[in-house]
């Protein structure tokens, strides 16, 4: 019997057919889950805040579409409470690829995923986890980024982005990001070793697009897509390639952006290599990503920037600040204290 017989979640309370709002969520009580004989309960620590559950809050994505009454979807870092033989000690703290919105949420043992020891314990949401996992790959596996090349990414100040163009320069590339904002740019130029960036929100968008890339697009990483990715096509150099890795500006729309109407023409008259990709795609490859990432923040080499806020309660302004562009970094829910054993610095 858990040792708290209610917990605290959050659902969607109305379907949003345009930007989301608080009134799209419900903050309720509800019981504790009741833990099969095969099943890991587990009590969060931390929650992600991401567009992708925006995205199911509208249409089937990589999840099914949400329905009302559900708990958000998030990963989460949580802390085991009960667990079947041969599974997670009580105590381990493990990460978790749907924890959701909630304070106590059950698992198979395969499905999570325990951690070392890394201080602080929040970077294995980001840094350590999903947000980290796709920006490596997009850059190493889908892009095949070189030293010497241009690369692009969208979403630039993202909890993705910002690690990817990192990483991309760590390989020896010209990075440009591409942001929502005159303060975010600046911020990639001043202290994360951008090149240049460019605000999306700009009349001029797509001149200062070709001024920040005079030689063309080697590279593109895109976590936005619609009018971003329509910007940046007519730049890609010949043989270039584009790690599609998210849609955030179809999320909080009513409509999709039509694609290029010459999309298809300039993917084969240029020779483009276009690819989907998610990180779970690579589960083969994610031990040594975990430890080139770790050396990459431990040597310098990589900024990691985290938005944590505190209390269950504040994931809703946080998923609609995030869809308006009001974020900077890894996005996450301090749902309680960290365990006293965890190293912090």
């Amino acid at each position: 019997m858990p040792e708290y017989p209610e917990q605290l979640r959050i659902v969607m309370a109305e379907r949003p057919s345009g930007p989301v709002e608080l009134r799209h969520f419900r903050t309720e009580t509800a019981p504790v889950p009741t833990r099969g004989g095969d099943q890991v309960l587990l009590r969060a620590v931390y929650v992600s805040v991401a567009p992708g559950a925006r995205a199911v809050m509208r249409s089937p994505s990589y999840r099914p579409q949400l329905t009302v009454g559900e708990v958000i979807p998030s990963s989460a870092i949580s802390e085991v409470v009960a667990s079947p033989s041969g599974g997670p000690a009580p105590g381990t703290m493990v990460a978790v690829g749907n924890g959701g919105w909630q304070e106590y949420s059950l698992a198979s043992p395969s499905e999570v995923r325990p951690l070392p020891k890394f201080r602080p314990l929040s970077r294995h949401l980001g840094l350590l986890g999903f947000n980290g996992l796709t920006a490596y790959f997009s850059v190493r596996a889908v892009a095949s980024v070189h030293a010497g090349d241009t690369v692009v990414v969208s979403g630039a100040a993202g909890g993705v982005g910002h690690l990817a163009g990192q990483i991309a320069r760590v390989h020896g590339a010209r990075v440009v990001g591409i942001t929502s904002s005159d303060r975010k740019n600046a911020m990639l130029v001043d202290q994360l070793g951008f090149a240049a960036a460019v605000n999306r929100t700009s009349d001029t968008v797509a001149e200062d697009l070709q001024a920040a890339c005079p030689d063309g697009v080697d590279a593109f990483l895109d976590t936005v897509g619609g009018d971003v990715l329509n910007a940046v096509l007519p730049l890609l150099t010949q043989q270039a390639r584009v790690a599609l890795i998210g849609t955030s500006s179809r999320h909080d729309s009513g409509q999709s952006t039509p694609s290029p109407p010459d999309l298809a023409f300039q993917v084969f008259t240029k020779r483009l290599q276009l690819e989907g990709f998610r990180s779970t795609d690579l589960t083969d490859r994610w031990a040594v990503a975990f430890q080139d990432l770790q050396a990459m923040a431990s040597n310098g080499d990589v900024h990691v920037l985290e938005d944590i806020r505190n209390g269950l309660e504040a994931a809703p302004q946080a998923l609609v600040e995030m869809m308006s562009g009001g974020n900077l970094g890894q996005l996450a829910i301090r749902v309680r204290p960290e365990p006293a054993d965890w190293p912090t610095d």
